[in-house]
């Protein structure tokens, strides 16, 4: 059984009105002859609530899955890579795209990240009137039947603990390298660790709302453990071909974000438009949401705002000489060019190596 539960101390009227309220039924999909069941208890914002459980399966007192740590002298630990932000227009111009595979490590990696995207949706039982057109997996974001709370809840966790991997990967064996070359990196390091960083970021921010039973961790587990290993090797032997899986891959976050989006404005999704429904405190403080934008609608768009710079970065990436060119994202420009500053969020298909470092 893997059983989510709400992740909120009820035992506090400031946690609780940050929180909101959270409603979700019971979901049985079935995993690989499992039945996944989601226990999402309620929130209200009120002191003497108490959580209804629509599991079958007995409920544990509901508890903060990582409270923040305090000690006698040290009140919180701020980011490391504090969030630069985005305005609503930035946002908003987000779109899916796709970049078409020119080579054949282009096709190797299109077609890696197709089947890691057939493996997840038949992991989690996504149905067939729920899959967009095949034709254009990538673009498309309508569907006969949308994906309720719990189901996109699966995708986010999944999707985000698997993400986070390949810029740490790619940071690590470049610092490495940096060391052992003893050269300068010129600006990759910081760049993947950050991504990495942020991916994490987005992955703590599902895991307030909700909290994966024992198989759901094992999924992680065993995932992550294949993924990481695999983007190890894979990026000793062509860092070109993982930028561009990456890239694939933020593709395919950006498109799940947008699907996600057009099913909150079409009211198909009535639990995230609640208006008792709040983001975590967490996301209001990584991101600086406004007052009177802290609902799922603008939490989501932040975060497909966040893969789609990191779709459009790693498409760069993949594009340059891997051992000599500077990073443009973290450049100054030479007088005459500034101009020329890329804006990752906005190229869907990265840029092309004249346009940033010239010939």
């Amino acid at each position: 059984m893997l059983s989510i539960r709400a992740n909120s101390k009820l035992c506090s009227p400031r946690q609780a009105s940050q929180l909101g309220r959270v409603v979700s039924p019971l979901i049985q999909t079935p995993i690989h002859g499992h039945s996944a069941g989601w226990r999402i208890a309620s929130i209200y914002q009120t002191q003497h609530s108490q959580p209804r459980s629509f599991s079958t399966s007995s409920v544990r007192p509901l508890r903060d899955f990582f409270p923040s740590k305090e000690t006698e002298l040290i009140r919180r630990t701020p980011p490391a890579w504090p969030h630069h932000g985005y305005t609503e227009q930035e946002m908003l111009e987000v779109q899916p795209a796709h970049r078409e595979p020119k080579t054949i490590g282009d096709w190797v990696a299109w077609k890696l990240v197709r089947l890691c995207r057939w493996g997840m949706d038949l992991a989690t039982g996504l149905e067939s009137d729920q899959q967009v057109d095949m034709k254009h997996p990538t673009t498309a974001t309508k569907t006969s039947k949308p994906l309720t709370e719990g189901q996109w809840l699966v995708r986010f966790i999944f999707l985000e603990s698997i993400a986070g991997v390949p810029g740490m990967v790619a940071g690590m064996l470049r610092h490495l390298r940096s060391l052992r070359r003893l050269k300068r990196d010129n600006g990759w390091i910081e760049t993947l660790l950050e991504e990495s960083y942020n991916e994490r970021m987005h992955l703590l921010t599902f895991m307030k709302m909700c909290e994966p039973g024992p198989f759901m961790k094992f999924m992680i587990l065993g995932a992550q453990g294949v993924f990481f290993n695999a983007m190890f090797f894979s990026y000793l032997i062509s860092p070109r071909i993982c930028h561009r899986f990456v890239g694939y891959l933020e593709e395919e976050a950006v498109h799940t974000y947008t699907r996600c989006i057009r099913e909150i404005d079409e009211g198909k999704l009535p639990k995230w438009t609640d208006e008792g429904f709040l983001v975590p405190e967490m996301a209001v403080t990584y991101w600086h949401m406004s007052e009177g934008k802290r609902t799922m609608r603008d939490l989501v768009l932040y975060i497909r705002a966040d893969e789609a710079v990191h779709r459009g970065v790693n498409h760069t990436l993949g594009n340059l000489n891997q051992k000599e060119d500077p990073n443009p994202f973290v450049s100054d420009y030479k007088t005459g060019h500034e101009g020329q500053k890329p804006n990752a969020a906005l190229k869907s298909t990265g840029y092309e190596r004249d346009e940033v470092i010239g010939h």
